[in-house]
Protein backbone atom coordinates (compact mmCIF):
# COMPACT_ATOMS: atom_id res chain seq x y z
CA UNK A 1 0.00 0.00 0.00
CA UNK A 2 1.30 3.47 -1.38
CA UNK A 3 0.77 6.49 1.46
CA UNK A 4 1.66 9.78 0.30
CA UNK A 5 2.36 12.73 2.20
CA UNK A 6 2.41 16.36 1.52
CA UNK A 7 2.82 19.27 4.20
CA UNK A 8 1.25 22.52 3.07
CA UNK A 9 3.87 25.55 2.38
CA UNK A 10 3.46 27.68 4.94
CA UNK A 11 5.41 29.96 7.93
CA UNK A 12 4.47 28.27 10.91
CA UNK A 13 6.39 30.31 13.52
CA UNK A 14 5.01 33.65 12.25
CA UNK A 15 1.20 32.71 11.88
CA UNK A 16 1.73 30.60 15.33
CA UNK A 17 2.49 34.24 16.77
CA UNK A 18 -0.79 35.67 15.74
CA UNK A 19 -3.05 32.72 16.38
CA UNK A 20 -5.63 33.43 18.82
CA UNK A 21 -4.82 29.77 20.50
CA UNK A 22 -1.91 28.03 21.33
CA UNK A 23 -0.51 24.75 19.89
CA UNK A 24 -1.00 22.73 23.21
CA UNK A 25 -4.37 22.31 22.73
CA UNK A 26 -3.74 20.68 19.62
CA UNK A 27 -2.69 16.86 19.68
CA UNK A 28 0.37 16.23 18.61
CA UNK A 29 1.21 19.62 17.49
CA UNK A 30 -0.12 18.81 13.90
CA UNK A 31 -3.77 18.73 12.36
CA UNK A 32 -3.09 15.43 9.89
CA UNK A 33 -5.81 14.44 7.76
CA UNK A 34 -6.09 11.37 5.91
CA UNK A 35 -7.56 10.64 2.37
CA UNK A 36 -9.02 7.71 2.48
CA UNK A 37 -10.19 6.63 -1.18
CA UNK A 38 -10.14 4.66 -3.99
CA UNK A 39 -7.07 5.23 -6.53
CA UNK A 40 -6.59 2.35 -8.84
CA UNK A 41 -10.11 0.62 -8.77
CA UNK A 42 -14.07 2.00 -10.60
CA UNK A 43 -14.65 4.84 -8.38
CA UNK A 44 -10.87 6.20 -9.09
CA UNK A 45 -11.62 8.63 -12.19
CA UNK A 46 -14.35 10.23 -9.67
CA UNK A 47 -12.21 10.39 -6.55
CA UNK A 48 -8.92 9.28 -6.52
CA UNK A 49 -5.90 11.54 -7.34
CA UNK A 50 -8.19 14.25 -7.85
CA UNK A 51 -9.51 13.78 -4.16
CA UNK A 52 -6.11 14.02 -2.65
CA UNK A 53 -5.52 17.27 -4.50
CA UNK A 54 -8.37 18.96 -3.39
CA UNK A 55 -7.51 17.91 0.21
CA UNK A 56 -4.30 19.69 -0.39
CA UNK A 57 -5.50 22.19 -2.25
CA UNK A 58 -7.97 23.15 1.13
CA UNK A 59 -4.79 23.11 3.21
CA UNK A 60 -2.55 25.28 1.21
CA UNK A 61 -5.35 27.72 0.51
CA UNK A 62 -6.08 28.24 4.68
CA UNK A 63 -2.39 28.95 4.58
CA UNK A 64 -0.79 25.80 5.78
CA UNK A 65 -1.36 25.97 9.56
CA UNK A 66 -4.66 26.20 11.34
CA UNK A 67 -4.17 26.95 15.58
CA UNK A 68 -0.27 27.50 14.95
CA UNK A 69 0.19 23.77 13.81
CA UNK A 70 0.83 22.41 10.61
CA UNK A 71 -2.18 20.90 8.15
CA UNK A 72 -0.69 17.61 6.96
CA UNK A 73 -2.48 15.84 4.33
CA UNK A 74 -1.85 11.99 3.37
CA UNK A 75 -3.41 9.59 1.11
CA UNK A 76 -3.96 5.98 0.61
CA UNK A 77 -6.22 3.57 -1.57
CA UNK A 78 -8.71 0.88 0.11
CA UNK A 79 -9.25 -1.18 -2.69
CA UNK A 80 -12.99 -1.03 -2.04
CA UNK A 81 -12.25 -3.13 0.40
CA UNK A 82 -13.61 -2.80 4.12
CA UNK A 83 -11.10 -5.12 5.77
CA UNK A 84 -8.39 -2.63 3.68
CA UNK A 85 -9.90 0.36 4.98
CA UNK A 86 -10.75 -0.38 8.36
CA UNK A 87 -6.81 -1.72 8.57
CA UNK A 88 -5.87 1.61 7.38
CA UNK A 89 -8.29 3.64 9.40
CA UNK A 90 -7.14 1.96 12.82
CA UNK A 91 -2.97 2.24 11.65
CA UNK A 92 -3.90 6.09 10.91
CA UNK A 93 -5.73 6.66 14.11
CA UNK A 94 -3.58 4.34 16.52
CA UNK A 95 0.27 4.79 15.38
CA UNK A 96 0.47 7.87 12.68
CA UNK A 97 -1.96 10.49 14.86
CA UNK A 98 -4.34 11.02 11.84
CA UNK A 99 -7.07 13.24 13.33
CA UNK A 100 -9.57 12.74 10.56
CA UNK A 101 -10.32 10.82 7.46
CA UNK A 102 -12.40 12.29 4.83
CA UNK A 103 -13.43 11.04 0.89
CA UNK A 104 -14.29 7.07 1.56
CA UNK A 105 -16.08 6.41 -1.57
CA UNK A 106 -17.20 2.63 -0.80
CA UNK A 107 -20.36 2.94 1.02
CA UNK A 108 -19.01 -0.74 2.45
CA UNK A 109 -15.81 0.89 3.67
CA UNK A 110 -17.24 3.63 5.00
CA UNK A 111 -19.87 2.10 7.67
CA UNK A 112 -16.39 0.55 9.00
CA UNK A 113 -14.44 3.86 9.09
CA UNK A 114 -17.65 6.06 10.50
CA UNK A 115 -17.58 2.78 13.74
CA UNK A 116 -14.02 3.01 14.42
CA UNK A 117 -14.03 7.18 14.29
CA UNK A 118 -16.74 7.35 16.74
CA UNK A 119 -15.23 4.40 18.81
CA UNK A 120 -11.63 6.23 19.11
CA UNK A 121 -13.22 9.93 18.77
CA UNK A 122 -11.42 10.87 15.42
CA UNK A 123 -13.66 12.76 13.06
CA UNK A 124 -15.12 11.05 9.84
CA UNK A 125 -15.79 13.28 6.60
CA UNK A 126 -17.51 11.37 4.17
CA UNK A 127 -17.47 13.27 0.65
CA UNK A 128 -17.67 10.31 -1.36
CA UNK A 129 -20.16 7.34 -0.23
CA UNK A 130 -23.64 7.49 -0.87
CA UNK A 131 -25.24 5.03 1.99
CA UNK A 132 -28.47 7.49 3.68
CA UNK A 133 -27.16 4.99 7.03
CA UNK A 134 -24.35 7.18 7.39
CA UNK A 135 -26.80 9.79 9.03
CA UNK A 136 -29.49 6.94 10.06
CA UNK A 137 -29.10 3.89 11.70
CA UNK A 138 -25.61 4.61 11.71
CA UNK A 139 -24.98 7.95 12.76
CA UNK A 140 -21.95 9.41 14.74
CA UNK A 141 -21.97 12.59 16.48
CA UNK A 142 -18.11 12.79 15.07
CA UNK A 143 -19.29 11.75 11.18
CA UNK A 144 -20.51 14.13 8.61
CA UNK A 145 -22.01 13.33 5.43
CA UNK A 146 -21.00 16.01 3.06
CA UNK A 147 -21.93 15.94 -0.43
CA UNK A 148 -24.96 13.90 -1.30
CA UNK A 149 -26.66 10.10 -0.84
CA UNK A 150 -28.93 7.73 -2.33
CA UNK A 151 -32.29 9.33 -0.88
CA UNK A 152 -31.43 12.76 -2.65
CA UNK A 153 -30.17 11.42 -5.66
CA UNK A 154 -32.80 9.05 -6.25
CA UNK A 155 -35.59 10.96 -5.21
CA UNK A 156 -34.50 13.82 -7.64
CA UNK A 157 -33.64 11.46 -10.34
CA UNK A 158 -36.51 9.10 -10.37
CA UNK A 159 -39.20 11.45 -9.08
CA UNK A 160 -37.80 13.75 -12.60
CA UNK A 161 -38.55 10.21 -14.69
CA UNK A 162 -41.58 9.31 -12.96
CA UNK A 163 -43.45 12.89 -13.35
CA UNK A 164 -42.57 12.66 -17.09
CA UNK A 165 -44.62 9.45 -17.43
CA UNK A 166 -41.53 6.63 -17.34
CA UNK A 167 -43.83 4.35 -15.17
CA UNK A 168 -42.49 1.30 -15.28
CA UNK A 169 -38.91 0.33 -14.02
CA UNK A 170 -36.31 -2.39 -13.81
CA UNK A 171 -33.17 -1.61 -11.82
CA UNK A 172 -29.39 -3.15 -12.38
CA UNK A 173 -27.73 -2.71 -9.06
CA UNK A 174 -24.37 -2.99 -7.68
CA UNK A 175 -24.36 -5.75 -5.57
CA UNK A 176 -23.42 -3.95 -2.39
CA UNK A 177 -24.50 -1.74 0.26
CA UNK A 178 -24.09 1.27 -1.72
CA UNK A 179 -26.69 -0.63 -5.00
CA UNK A 180 -28.74 -1.77 -2.51
CA UNK A 181 -29.33 1.20 -0.86
CA UNK A 182 -29.92 3.46 -3.89
CA UNK A 183 -32.28 0.77 -5.48
CA UNK A 184 -34.04 0.66 -2.25
CA UNK A 185 -34.33 4.63 -2.25
CA UNK A 186 -35.58 4.67 -6.06
CA UNK A 187 -38.16 1.87 -5.74
CA UNK A 188 -39.61 4.29 -2.91
CA UNK A 189 -39.92 7.04 -4.87
CA UNK A 190 -41.32 5.42 -8.12
CA UNK A 191 -43.51 3.56 -6.13
CA UNK A 192 -44.65 7.11 -4.20
CA UNK A 193 -45.27 8.57 -7.72
CA UNK A 194 -47.54 6.06 -8.78
CA UNK A 195 -44.81 3.59 -10.57
CA UNK A 196 -44.12 0.35 -10.65
CA UNK A 197 -40.81 -1.99 -10.21
CA UNK A 198 -41.10 -4.66 -12.16
CA UNK A 199 -38.01 -6.09 -11.44
CA UNK A 200 -34.25 -6.52 -10.87
CA UNK A 201 -30.80 -7.75 -11.10
CA UNK A 202 -27.47 -7.55 -9.31
CA UNK A 203 -24.11 -7.72 -10.35
CA UNK A 204 -20.68 -7.95 -9.22
CA UNK A 205 -18.67 -4.37 -8.35
CA UNK A 206 -16.29 -3.74 -10.83
CA UNK A 207 -17.91 -5.70 -13.73
CA UNK A 208 -16.67 -5.50 -17.57
CA UNK A 209 -19.31 -7.89 -18.63
CA UNK A 210 -22.80 -6.21 -18.56
CA UNK A 211 -24.26 -8.29 -21.31
CA UNK A 212 -26.34 -11.10 -19.13
CA UNK A 213 -27.36 -8.28 -16.85
CA UNK A 214 -28.98 -6.22 -19.48
CA UNK A 215 -30.61 -9.23 -21.38
CA UNK A 216 -32.55 -9.47 -18.24
CA UNK A 217 -33.53 -6.18 -17.89
CA UNK A 218 -34.64 -5.75 -22.05
CA UNK A 219 -36.32 -9.05 -21.45
CA UNK A 220 -38.54 -7.47 -18.31
CA UNK A 221 -39.93 -5.32 -21.52
CA UNK A 222 -39.91 -2.34 -18.38
CA UNK A 223 -40.13 1.73 -19.65
CA UNK A 224 -36.96 2.16 -17.48
CA UNK A 225 -34.18 0.68 -16.99
CA UNK A 226 -32.82 1.95 -13.18
CA UNK A 227 -28.55 1.99 -13.12
CA UNK A 228 -28.15 1.34 -9.22
CA UNK A 229 -24.23 1.54 -9.97
CA UNK A 230 -21.37 4.09 -10.36
CA UNK A 231 -18.37 4.76 -11.84
CA UNK A 232 -16.88 2.34 -14.57
CA UNK A 233 -19.83 0.06 -14.21
CA UNK A 234 -21.96 2.80 -15.01
CA UNK A 235 -20.12 3.32 -17.98
CA UNK A 236 -20.02 0.12 -19.24
CA UNK A 237 -23.73 -0.48 -17.87
CA UNK A 238 -24.26 2.56 -20.22
CA UNK A 239 -22.26 1.67 -23.54
CA UNK A 240 -23.25 -2.08 -23.62
CA UNK A 241 -27.32 -0.76 -23.31
CA UNK A 242 -26.20 1.05 -26.62
CA UNK A 243 -24.46 -1.99 -28.03
CA UNK A 244 -27.61 -4.30 -27.47
CA UNK A 245 -30.07 -1.79 -28.87
CA UNK A 246 -31.95 -1.16 -25.40
CA UNK A 247 -32.78 2.59 -26.02
CA UNK A 248 -33.04 1.89 -30.28
CA UNK A 249 -35.92 -0.40 -29.17
CA UNK A 250 -37.62 2.57 -26.74
CA UNK A 251 -36.39 1.60 -23.13
CA UNK A 252 -34.44 4.23 -21.31
CA UNK A 253 -31.55 4.63 -19.56
CA UNK A 254 -31.80 6.43 -15.88
CA UNK A 255 -28.34 6.75 -14.09
CA UNK A 256 -29.16 7.40 -10.46
CA UNK A 257 -25.15 8.42 -9.90
CA UNK A 258 -23.65 10.14 -12.46
CA UNK A 259 -19.71 12.10 -11.88
CA UNK A 260 -18.81 14.28 -14.10
CA UNK A 261 -15.42 12.09 -15.04
CA UNK A 262 -17.97 9.45 -16.15
CA UNK A 263 -19.26 11.34 -18.91
CA UNK A 264 -15.72 12.32 -20.03
CA UNK A 265 -15.31 8.32 -20.53
CA UNK A 266 -19.10 8.26 -22.22
CA UNK A 267 -18.22 10.99 -24.44
CA UNK A 268 -21.79 13.05 -25.25
CA UNK A 269 -22.63 11.25 -28.43
CA UNK A 270 -23.08 8.19 -25.59
CA UNK A 271 -24.52 10.16 -22.94
CA UNK A 272 -26.53 12.58 -24.60
CA UNK A 273 -29.50 13.52 -22.98
CA UNK A 274 -29.18 11.82 -19.45
CA UNK A 275 -30.94 13.01 -17.07
CA UNK A 276 -28.53 12.90 -13.35
CA UNK A 277 -28.80 14.97 -10.53
CA UNK A 278 -25.71 16.28 -8.79
CA UNK A 279 -24.52 18.74 -6.12
CA UNK A 280 -21.95 20.84 -8.19
CA UNK A 281 -20.98 21.28 -11.23
CA UNK A 282 -17.93 23.33 -12.55
CA UNK A 283 -19.29 25.56 -15.16
CA UNK A 284 -22.51 26.89 -12.87
CA UNK A 285 -20.95 30.45 -11.96
CA UNK A 286 -17.95 32.59 -12.04
CA UNK A 287 -17.03 31.22 -8.66
CA UNK A 288 -17.22 27.60 -9.30
CA UNK A 289 -15.08 28.16 -12.39
CA UNK A 290 -12.27 30.25 -10.75
CA UNK A 291 -11.64 27.31 -8.73
CA UNK A 292 -12.16 25.00 -11.27
CA UNK A 293 -9.72 26.11 -13.52
CA UNK A 294 -7.28 26.30 -10.69
CA UNK A 295 -7.59 23.02 -9.96
CA UNK A 296 -7.57 21.80 -13.82
CA UNK A 297 -4.13 23.73 -13.67
CA UNK A 298 -3.01 20.80 -11.89
CA UNK A 299 -5.11 17.79 -12.65
CA UNK A 300 -3.56 17.80 -16.37
CA UNK A 301 -6.62 19.72 -17.59
CA UNK A 302 -9.51 17.41 -16.04
CA UNK A 303 -12.57 19.50 -14.59
CA UNK A 304 -13.40 18.39 -10.75
CA UNK A 305 -16.24 16.25 -10.12
CA UNK A 306 -18.98 17.36 -7.30
CA UNK A 307 -16.72 14.30 -4.99
CA UNK A 308 -13.23 15.74 -5.35
CA UNK A 309 -14.65 19.32 -5.11
CA UNK A 310 -16.62 17.61 -2.33
CA UNK A 311 -13.52 16.98 -0.25
CA UNK A 312 -12.04 20.53 -0.48
CA UNK A 313 -15.32 22.08 1.11
CA UNK A 314 -15.44 19.57 3.78
CA UNK A 315 -11.75 19.85 4.76
CA UNK A 316 -12.17 23.71 4.45
CA UNK A 317 -15.11 23.73 7.16
CA UNK A 318 -13.40 21.28 9.38
CA UNK A 319 -10.24 23.79 9.40
CA UNK A 320 -12.54 26.60 9.89
CA UNK A 321 -13.92 24.25 13.13
CA UNK A 322 -10.28 23.85 14.42
CA UNK A 323 -9.26 27.62 13.75
CA UNK A 324 -12.71 28.58 15.78
CA UNK A 325 -12.29 26.38 18.86
CA UNK A 326 -8.54 25.76 19.00
CA UNK A 327 -8.95 22.08 19.25
CA UNK A 328 -8.92 18.89 16.93
CA UNK A 329 -10.92 17.15 19.64
CA UNK A 330 -13.26 15.28 17.36
CA UNK A 331 -16.49 16.23 19.25
CA UNK A 332 -15.66 19.52 19.66
CA UNK A 333 -14.37 20.04 16.42
CA UNK A 334 -17.77 18.67 14.23
CA UNK A 335 -19.79 20.19 16.82
CA UNK A 336 -18.42 23.48 15.90
CA UNK A 337 -19.09 22.92 12.35
CA UNK A 338 -22.71 22.44 12.84
CA UNK A 339 -22.45 25.63 14.28
CA UNK A 340 -21.02 27.27 11.84
CA UNK A 341 -23.07 28.29 8.16
CA UNK A 342 -21.36 26.43 5.10
CA UNK A 343 -19.92 29.19 2.74
CA UNK A 344 -17.67 28.55 -0.01
CA UNK A 345 -17.59 28.21 -4.00
CA UNK A 346 -19.10 24.45 -3.75
CA UNK A 347 -22.05 25.37 -1.45
CA UNK A 348 -23.77 28.37 -0.32
CA UNK A 349 -25.62 29.08 2.99
CA UNK A 350 -25.90 25.05 4.00
CA UNK A 351 -25.86 24.22 7.20
CA UNK A 352 -25.39 20.15 9.39
CA UNK A 353 -27.70 18.45 11.33
CA UNK A 354 -27.26 16.75 14.49
CA UNK A 355 -27.10 13.12 12.21
CA UNK A 356 -24.62 14.51 10.15
CA UNK A 357 -26.15 15.36 7.12
CA UNK A 358 -25.43 18.32 5.40
CA UNK A 359 -28.36 20.37 4.23
CA UNK A 360 -27.63 21.38 0.24
CA UNK A 361 -29.61 22.27 -2.48
CA UNK A 362 -29.13 19.70 -4.96
CA UNK A 363 -29.28 19.97 -9.13
CA UNK A 364 -31.02 17.87 -11.67
CA UNK A 365 -28.80 18.49 -14.71
CA UNK A 366 -29.63 16.82 -18.21
CA UNK A 367 -26.53 15.99 -20.49
CA UNK A 368 -25.68 18.05 -23.98
CA UNK A 369 -26.02 16.68 -27.19
CA UNK A 370 -22.02 17.09 -28.92
CA UNK A 371 -23.79 19.62 -30.52
CA UNK A 372 -24.70 21.67 -27.80
CA UNK A 373 -21.27 21.58 -26.02
CA UNK A 374 -19.01 24.72 -26.77
CA UNK A 375 -15.72 23.76 -25.05
CA UNK A 376 -14.21 20.77 -23.56
CA UNK A 377 -15.89 19.50 -20.07
CA UNK A 378 -19.43 21.48 -21.44
CA UNK A 379 -21.71 18.93 -20.26
CA UNK A 380 -24.31 19.92 -18.50
CA UNK A 381 -27.87 21.82 -18.86
CA UNK A 382 -29.44 22.77 -15.43
CA UNK A 383 -33.16 21.66 -15.00
CA UNK A 384 -33.95 22.11 -11.54
CA UNK A 385 -32.66 23.48 -8.40
CA UNK A 386 -34.09 21.18 -5.64
CA UNK A 387 -33.95 22.67 -2.12
CA UNK A 388 -32.47 20.58 0.35
CA UNK A 389 -35.46 19.47 2.39
CA UNK A 390 -37.36 18.26 -0.49
CA UNK A 391 -33.91 16.48 -1.64
CA UNK A 392 -32.95 15.09 1.57
CA UNK A 393 -34.64 12.33 3.68
CA UNK A 394 -35.69 14.04 7.22
CA UNK A 395 -34.20 13.33 10.04
CA UNK A 396 -36.79 12.03 11.84
CA UNK A 397 -37.16 9.07 9.29
CA UNK A 398 -33.38 7.75 9.39
CA UNK A 399 -33.58 6.07 12.64
CA UNK A 400 -30.42 8.34 13.94
CA UNK A 401 -30.81 8.03 17.66
CA UNK A 402 -29.03 11.41 17.70
CA UNK A 403 -31.97 14.12 18.88
CA UNK A 404 -32.58 16.73 16.46
CA UNK A 405 -32.46 20.53 17.25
Amino acid sequence: MKVIACVAAGLVGALAAAAPVTAADISDGVVKIGVLTDMSGPYADNVGAGAFLAAQMAAEDFGGTVAGVPIEIIQADHQNKPDIGSAVANKWYDTEKVDAITEVVSSAVALSVQEISKAKNRTFLATGPGTPDLTGKACSPVGVHWAYDNYAYANVVAGAAVRRGLKEWYFMTADYSFGHTLEEAATRVVNKNGGKVLGSVRHPLNSTDMSSYLLQAQASGAQVIGIANAGSDMVNTVKQAQEFGLTSSGQSLAALLVNLPDIKSLGLSKAKGLILADSFYWDMNEETRTWSKRFMERSGGKAPGSLQAAVYGAVTHYLKAIKATGSDDAKAAVAKMRDIPIEDFYTKNATIRTDGRVMRDMYLFQVKTPEESKYDWDFYTLLETVPADQAFRPQAEGGCPIPAK
